[in-house]
């Protein structure tokens, strides 16, 4: 399945998710993170790592695969934190669900629609520590080398967090995918900088531990950003009056 393009690597997993009826609800999964058959018993999976047993924080993108996940990490007493969307107004929000809530309303809590009723947005200013990212994936590598969707909003919202210190180079990264989404290799010159990858693997039958783990985004390139980004995502703003105060 190898490739030479990130768009042509995403074609072909989304083609196959689809024509082999492994892709779930919302269908098709094209142009998605994609929903698949055995997303829950993956995301029971990584309740077994050290690094989710032992996380305070742990931060997860608001796709339909994780649910399961989102959902477990409330019912863990966890703090559940998650990108606030598309960036417009913000760079994380905590949900936080109703006192005494039982499991009909976590599991209300971890739906998308949960995520922006029972969140509140957090200050740039307020000092966040993520302990575990948790994020969806098109496909990913043996090595840890992650293709999404292809908007960049996985990679810019890490550079975002780097930038205020919630995540460093030692942040544990966890993708939840099918089996399927698992590529032996992808070609190293596909990947840059700004690049978000991944340190551990889960799917219904298998946790990977990518070997080595790979440079993790420190800092936002700004050269890589058109005024237009800037325009759609304003919160950057602050982002580059931040940078420019620090210069």
């Amino acid at each position: 399945m190898a490739s030479d393009t990130k768009e042509s690597i995403r074609q072909q997993i989304w083609s196959y998710l689809e024509s082999n009826d492994i892709a779930r609800f919302p269908r098709p999964v094209y142009n998605r993170i994609p929903n698949f058959e055995g997303a829950e018993i993956a995301c029971n999976k990584v309740r077994e790592l050290h690094e989710y047993q032992n996380a305070k924080v742990v931060k997860i993108n608001p796709d339909s695969p994780q649910k399961p996940i989102r959902f477990l990490t409330l019912e863990d007493n966890k703090i559940l934190l998650a990108s606030t969307p598309r960036l417009r107004s913000g760079l994380l929000n905590r949900i936080i669900p109703p006192e005494n809530a039982d499991k009909h309303t976590l599991q209300m809590c971890a739906t998308s629609e949960g995520v922006k009723k029972f969140s509140v947005r957090l200050d740039l200013n307020k000092k966040v520590k993520i302990d575990l990212l948790i994020l969806g994936s098109v496909a990913v590598s043996l090595k840890g080398q992650r293709i999404g969707k292809g908007r960049g909003y996985a990679d810019l919202g890490f550079a975002m967090m780097a930038a205020v210190g919630a995540v460093n180079s030692e942040t544990t990264i966890v993708t939840v995918v099918h089996d399927c989404q698992v590529l032996r290799s992808i070609p190293d010159n596909l990947f840059k900088e700004h690049d978000v990858p991944v340190d551990i693997i889960v799917t219904p039958t298998r946790i990977l531990r990518c070997e080595q783990k790979l440079p993790k985004p420190h800092r936002i390139i700004w050269p890589l950003l058109s005024e237009e980004s800037i325009r759609k995502i304003p919160i950057l703003k602050k982002f580059k009056k931040m940078a420019i105060n620090l210069e």
